[in-house]
C-alpha cells in the first residue's frame, strides 16, 4: 500500500513539473527577453501624414535698406483638402500632403537607428495685427514697395500680403537621425507576436532643416528653391501595431524646437530672415518591416 502510494505521489509531481514547464514555455513572461520583438536584424520603413501646430515666434527680415522684427507671429499648418484616395496615395501627389517618412535598421530587439524626412507646411498668419519693431527705408533704386517706409518701436501694424506674406508651404522639410526604443506591450496580455504586436515605441531625432520658403517681403521677388537654413531637435512617443512579422500601423505625437538662422526670402543673397519656435506633431504612418539576418 506504500509502494502504491508513494508510487502514486510521484507521478503526481512529475506530472505537476511537466505542466509548469510547459507554461512557462508559452508565457510571455517567463522569460525576460520574450516581451520584445524579436526585431534584431530587421529593417523597417513607413509613410504617413501629419498635422502640425507652431509657438508663437519673433521673425527677424533684414536686407538692403531693411530691418525690422514681427513680435510673436502666429502660424499654422496647411492640410491638403480634401482628404481622399486622390489626394494622399495617389502616386503623383505623395510629397503635396505633409507627410512623413523614415528608413531604419534593429540593431538590438529593442533599439534601432534610422533616418528619415518630417515634410511639414509653415504658414504665419495674416489679415490681423501685429506689433513691429525695426526700419524699412527702401529707396527708388530698390526693389520693393516704400509704402511701408518708417521707423517703428513695437508699432502696430496690419499684417497683408503687400507688407509680408511668410511660409514655409513646399515644406518646413526636417531630416533627422534618430535611435528610437520600442516594447512589445501585447506579451503582457498573451498576443502571439507572430500574429500581431502591440508595441510602444519612443526615439529621439536631431538633424537639419532645409525649407523651400515662399515668402513676398515688401514686394520683392520671392526666392523659390530649397535651402539649408538651420536644425532641429525632437522627442517622439507612439504606439506601433504590427501584423504579422510584417506589416504596421503607427501612430506618434511628437515635439521639439527649431532654430533657422539663415532663411533666404528673395532673389538677393543679401535679403534674410531668421526664426526659432516649438513644434508640436500628430502623425500617422504605415509600414512594413523585414529580416536581413
Amino acid at each position: 500500500m506504500r509502494k502504491k502510494i508513494l508510487l502514486s505521489f510521484l507521478v503526481l509531481i512529475l506530472g505537476k513539473q511537466k505542466t509548469i514547464a510547459q507554461n512557462e514555455e508559452v508565457s510571455p513572461l517567463a522569460n525576460s527577453d520574450n516581451n520584445t520583438t524579436g526585431n534584431k536584424g530587421r529593417v523597417f520603413f513607413y509613410w504617413g501624414w501629419n498635422t502640425a501646430q507652431y509657438s508663437n515666434s519673433n521673425i527677424h527680415f533684414y536686407g538692403n535698406n531693411y530691418d525690422f522684427t514681427i513680435h510673436n507671429a502666429q502660424a499654422g499648418d496647411r492640410i491638403t483638402k480634401p482628404i481622399t484616395f486622390r489626394e494622399y496615395l495617389h502616386p503623383t501627389n505623395l510629397t503635396i500632403p505633409q507627410t512623413n517618412a523614415r528608413l531604419g535598421y534593429y540593431f538590438h530587439d529593442h533599439w534601432s537607428v534610422s533616418i528619415g524626412l518630417d515634410h511639414m507646411k509653415y504658414v504665419m498668419r495674416l489679415f490681423g495685427n501685429a506689433t513691429i519693431s525695426g526700419e524699412i527705408n527702401l529707396t527708388d533704386q530698390d526693389e520693393g514697395v516704400p509704402y511701408f517706409n518708417g521707423n517703428y518701436d513695437h508699432s502696430d501694424i496690419a499684417l497683408l500680403k503687400t507688407f509680408v506674406e511668410f511660409e514655409h508651404t513646399d515644406g518646413l522639410n526636417y531630416v533627422t537621425a534618430e535611435i528610437g526604443r520600442i516594447d512589445n506591450l501585447g506579451a503582457y496580455i498573451n498576443l502571439n507576436p507572430k500574429k500581431i504586436q502591440i508595441n510602444l515605441i519612443e526615439g529621439f531625432s536631431a538633424g537639419v532643416v532645409i525649407p523651400k520658403t515662399n515668402a513676398t517681403i515688401l514686394g520683392k521677388e520671392r526666392h523659390d528653391a530649397f535651402h539649408l537654413a538651420g536644425y532641429g531637435i525632437s522627442l517622439k512617443g507612439g504606439i506601433n501595431i504590427t501584423f504579422f512579422n510584417s506589416f504596421f500601423i503607427q501612430t506618434e505625437i511628437k515635439g521639439g524646437f527649431i532654430n533657422l538662422p539663415d532663411i533666404r526670402t528673395t532673389n538677393s543673397t543679401s535679403d534674410k530672415a531668421t526664426q526659432n519656435f516649438f513644434f508640436f506633431q500628430q502623425n500617422v504612418t504605415l509600414g512594413g518591416t523585414f529580416k536581413i539576418f
